[in-house]
């Protein structure tokens, strides 16, 4: 049986090509025979249980970890290329700062990463999902003030994926300057970054087995050669001792603000978090053991360099580079530019992950999606692509040399995690934690984070203002999106479905009117069959009678759950009216050209309706029944009389909506059976019009 004829290659750009799968699902809806379906494929739309969510992300195992090691510790495991650089370039090395910088590194290592992220915040998992937005959904029903750290985080978050692909690629490329000085950086870390991002569309899957192993062997490799300096000059170990950080921020002058360079040893902590859906709690959480003595190695390793070298000014030099013996230098630089693209590699995937959850939370315009592999939460999104590509090109251009990237870096995504540190704190409170620990846990990191966030303020006329910049307006534009949907849902009129019954049976019979489709389906925000939009009922009735067999109304509810597949149908006139309801996970794509003929289908069988066309002609050649999408898309009516800040915020909603998918597009639906009607969106009338009447 065919419920919807498509061709979703050219027309069904949420739903991508013949090549989407989603969670396994690899159905397609084929013209103009579907085999009706079967009872296994129909539970795939179904609730999993939460013991089976809960035992997934509580799974321990060796593949496990080596996903972990090769995708969620890029950054973070990258970042040695130039964090104890940045704190002493332009200074002479003295033992305050070279013992100081690695104390401090570590201890921000151990109170931002392995306390607050690994032990604290993987735990707080929606259904085994991370992210600020995972969290967000897990405790915006109690306070609507929640949205604004939100937002702010996500949006920061995002800038931040401008800066860490150059820098940490760049960080690596220029390790081959003090075997070839005249090396032409630029062109190869834009080609580098090109190649990255046009990777992108074929996913991660195909090169995933390659990213454990790499990043073993980067870690492995940063750990022996910390090591060996550290046998060098044991006594660098002393630095354990937390006074020598605190004597390198009070001693040495400007000491301070050396925090901000310190803060890069952990800017892919948001990372542990935001990948957990992909590998698990429990694997990140056993990996972080041995990443971080590998990291703690490499540090102190390369402060034990520069306590070899006291006096003296490093300039360009890398006290990382400098640890490997020179036979041994190119294959170093090529195994760290391997872990910087997979570094990139992740923040891309996560960007992807964050743009598409906050889609679905209605944060961000609506935008085509693909899913490029089976890989669960694997996917792409073609014009966050190419932004991000273009962004990280443009720094490139813009910074040129790492240690000028560094002054951009760090900045936003103090903000994330001061964000991600209210949330945290609200969720530990609403989850009956002590309220003297909950308020113990906020007053540390607050006043951790801020003080990261006051040294990296000095960054600002630095670079610092092109990722806050950048994160401003990624924030403004889910601002605005949200409140102009909410505005929208307010103003909904909607009325009682029931005494329209008759009528619409009446419509159905009356052989006056021509037959519009044989079944006519709209999308409604109404989750239950008591009421309906008004303007349905006004497209129905009004603007052009539509005379059908049967009239479908659907309602898409994105849930708090990430992977929740779920409908139920409502026969509120048998043979005339049905409500069918989808309750989606806020990281599944409501691809509804599918999910409806699932429905259809699974009816059909158990005899609920019938398939079969209501036409001769086709019945006897065995062709299936028609349907038809209604879809309404509202613009702003000129009668309103709006207040000047909802003036503002519609006219900004509406301005970005021309970028987002048009609505077919946004539910996956087939254009050659949708319709959209435009409907004015009147939010306040105009009043007090003295027309008067000439006679």
């Amino acid at each position: 049986m065919s419920v919807l004829s498509s061709d979703d290659k050219n027309s069904n750009p949420v739903a991508s090509d013949s090549s989407v799968k989603e969670s396994g699902d690899d159905r397609q809806i084929a013209l103009p025979e579907i085999p009706v379906a079967k009872k296994n494929e129909v539970s795939e739309i179904s609730i999993s249980s939460a013991e089976e969510k809960r035992k997934s992300i509580d799974r321990l195992s060796a593949a496990g970890i080596l996903i972990s090691i090769g995708i969620v510790f890029g950054d973070i495991g990258t970042s040695p290329l130039y964090t104890l650089q940045g704190i002493v370039r332009g200074q002479p090395i003295s033992k305050l700062i070279a013992l100081g910088g690695v104390s401090a590194i570590f201890w921000t290592l151990f109170f931002q990463t392995t306390l607050k992220y690994v032990l604290i915040t993987l735990r707080a998992d929606n259904k085994g999902e991370g992210g600020i937005f995972a969290l967000y959904t897990l405790i915006r029903k109690y306070r609507k003030w929640l949205l604004f750290p939100a937002i702010a985080g996500g949006s920061f978050l995002l800038a931040d994926s401008i800066i860490t692909p150059p820098i940490s690629v760049s960080s690596a490329i220029e390790g081959l300057l003090p075997l070839y000085p005249h090396l032409p950086t630029i062109p190869i870390i834009i080609a580098i970054l090109v190649f990255l991002f046009l990777l992108q569309r074929a996913g991660t899957s195909f090169i995933g087995n390659l990213f454990g192993p790499v990043m073993i062997v980067w870690f492995t490799m940063i750990g022996i050669l910390g090591f060996v300096a550290i046998e060098q000059h044991p006594a660098v170990l002393e630095a354990l001792n937390p006074i020598y950080a605190f004597r390198m921020l009070h001693d040495q002058p400007n000491g301070f603000w050396l925090l901000g360079a310190v803060f890069l040893c952990t800017t892919g902590a948001e990372a542990l978090y935001s990948d957990m859906g992909h590998v698990g709690r429990r694997n990140i959480q056993v990996s972080w053991i041995y990443i971080k003595i590998t990291l703690v190695l490499s540090y102190f390793g390369q402060s034990a360099w520069l306590m070899n070298h006291l006096g003296e000014r490093i300039g360009d030099k890398s006290p990382f580079f400098a640890l490997a013996p020179p036979w041994f230098l190119f294959t170093c630089i090529i195994i760290a530019t391997l872990a910087t693209v997979i570094a990139s590699q992740a923040l891309i995937s996560g960007s992807f992950t964050l743009i598409n959850e906050a889609i679905r939370l209605n944060l961000f315009p609506k935008l085509r999606i693909v899913f490029p592999s089976n890989e669960r939460g694997q996917l792409y999104i073609p014009a966050i692509n190419y932004l991000l590509m273009s962004g990280c090109i443009a720094a490139v251009l813009y910074f040129k040399k790492s240690e000028n990237m560094e002054a951009a870096f760090g900045l936003s995504v103090t903000l994330t995690m001061l964000m991600t540190t209210v949330l945290l704190s609200f969720y530990l409170y609403v989850n009956k934690t002590p309220w003297y620990l909950v308020l113990l846990l906020f007053l540390i990191y607050v006043s951790i984070e801020g003080s990261f966030l006051i040294a990296n303020l000095a960054k600002f006329t630095k670079g610092g203002w092109m990722t806050l910049l950048v994160g401003s307006v990624i924030a403004i534009i889910m601002y605005v999106w949200k409140k102009a949907i909410d505005l929208q849902g307010e103003l909904n009129e909607m009325v009682e479905l029931a005494p329209l019954i008759p009528v619409f049976q009446d419509l159905s019979k009356d052989q006056e009117v021509p037959k519009y489709v044989s079944n006519l389906v709209y999308l409604t925000a109404s989750p239950d069959r008591d009421s309906i939009e008004k303007h349905i009922i006004h497209s129905v009735f009004y603007r052009q009678p539509k005379r059908a067999d049967i009239y479908w109304f659907v309602n898409v509810e994105v849930v708090d759950e990430p992977y929740l597949m779920s409908y139920k149908v409502d026969c509120i006139a048998p043979d005339d009216v049905i409500h069918v309801s989808f309750k989606l996970g806020f990281r599944i794509v409501p691809r509804i050209n599918l999910f409806f003929r699932i429905v259809v289908e699974d009816m059909a069988k158990n005899k609920e309706i019938s398939a079969e066309s209501p036409y001769s002609s086709l019945l006897k050649n065995n062709i299936s029944t028609d349907f038809r999408f209604v879809l309404i898309n509202t613009f702003l009516s000129v009668t309103n009389a709006l207040t000047p800040f909802q003036k503002i915020i519609m006219n900004t909603y509406f301005s970005i909506k021309k970028f987002s998918l048009v609505p077919d597009k946004q539910y996956g639906l087939d254009y050659s059976d949708t319709v959209i009607e435009n409907a004015p969106l009147v939010i306040s009338r105009a009043k007090d019009v003295n027309l008067v009447r000439e006679y």
